[in-house]
């Protein structure tokens, strides 16, 4: 009876599936565990999306290709930029042969703006390049070496950013006899702090990592480390100011022209021209807005490309 009893309970356990098994004999669910795909960082520089410029950036880019083409060849693209013909001076813009018309003088407004492309542009470029090559030795200096040199080169970092540095260029401009290169040098030394500051802190920013610690146990000499190993790694910061610079030079340098210290009476300059301008401001405006709209579409895509620089290498 029991055998038969014993053997009915197997049997249906068997009926049911259990199999006699201590967790009910059910068979176990396998759960693979499920794909995920990772999250995307909005921030990361990596993004294929990151590297490709806008359409602004690209214009930016294009207009920074023309104004050097004309500022290397100003003759090529606008011959006879300053010939004069006062029988047709102040014509208004769409004349005959004169897209922007002619300033008081008889001078074509649009040649004007392409041959002045040179002395608005070719100052900044300097201040910029002589801020940059005083930033880069004061600045490694004081981040370098610390101690009393850092606190020379700081305190005149800091007093020199204290002054308003075009009043300064002002003034100094009319005390030494203005001139067009008396106002570049002028600038220079006063855009100079920005440079040594940042130097200086991206010199900090880099000595205390260990591939310069090994190169110290190397007994490298400090301009060998600074040459080899700290300049390629900040040298992009520095680049991105570089542009910045010459936005800031290119305002700076045409407000100087404007007021009559950059440039001499007659000449090619977007400044100049802008100031003289205003005299048959109601007869043809474009000898006026044409410079002053030269200007900040200059300045701009000077600060759009810096921008995308910056940006692409994630600064």
């Amino acid at each position: 009876m029991t055998t038969r009893g014993g053997d009915g309970g197997t049997r249906k356990r068997m009926r049911d599936g259990t199999n006699g098994a201590p967790d009910g004999g059910k068979r176990p669910r396998v759960i693979l565990p499920s794909r995920k795909l990772p999250d995307r960082n909005p921030q990361d520089t990596s993004a294929p999306a990151r590297w490709l410029p806008s359409l602004g950036v690209i214009f930016s880019i294009a207009v920074l290709a023309v104004l050097a083409a004309w500022m290397i060849a100003p003759g090529v693209f606008a011959p006879d930029a300053l010939a004069q013909d006062v029988t047709r001076g102040g014509l208004p813009a769409l004349s005959p042969g004169h897209i922007l018309g002619t300033d008081a003088l008889g001078r074509d407004v649009l040649k004007l703006i392409i041959a002045g492309t040179r002395s608005a542009l070719i100052g900044p470029v300097c201040i910029a390049v002589g801020s940059l090559a005083i930033g880069l030795v004061f600045g490694s200096i004081a981040g370098w070496y610390g101690g009393p040199a850092d606190w020379v080169i700081s305190r005149y970092a800091d007093l020199t950013l204290s002054m308003p540095s075009l009043l300064i260029a002002i003034v100094a401009a009319g005390i030494i006899g203005g001139g067009y290169w008396v106002s570049v040098a002028v600038m220079i030394v006063l855009y100079s702090p920005f440079d040594i500051r940042l130097v200086r802190s991206a010199v900090i920013q880099q000595k205390g990592k260990p591939y310069i610690e090994s190169a110290l146990l190397l007994r490298l000499g400090a301009a060998r480390i600074l040459a080899k190993h700290i300049f390629p790694n900040i040298i992009m910061i520095v680049f991105v100011n570089f542009f910045l610079n010459i936005a800031y030079g290119l305002v700076s340098m045409s407000s100087l022209s404007y007021l009559g210290l950059g440039v001499a009476p007659g000449a090619a300059d977007w400044g100049r021209q802008l100031s003289d301008g205003k005299a048959i401001l109601f007869d043809n405006p474009a000898s006026a807005l044409g410079a002053g709209a030269a200007i900040v579409v200059a300045a701009i895509a000077v600060n759009v490309v810096g921008n995308y620089l910056m940006e692409k290498k994630g600064l």
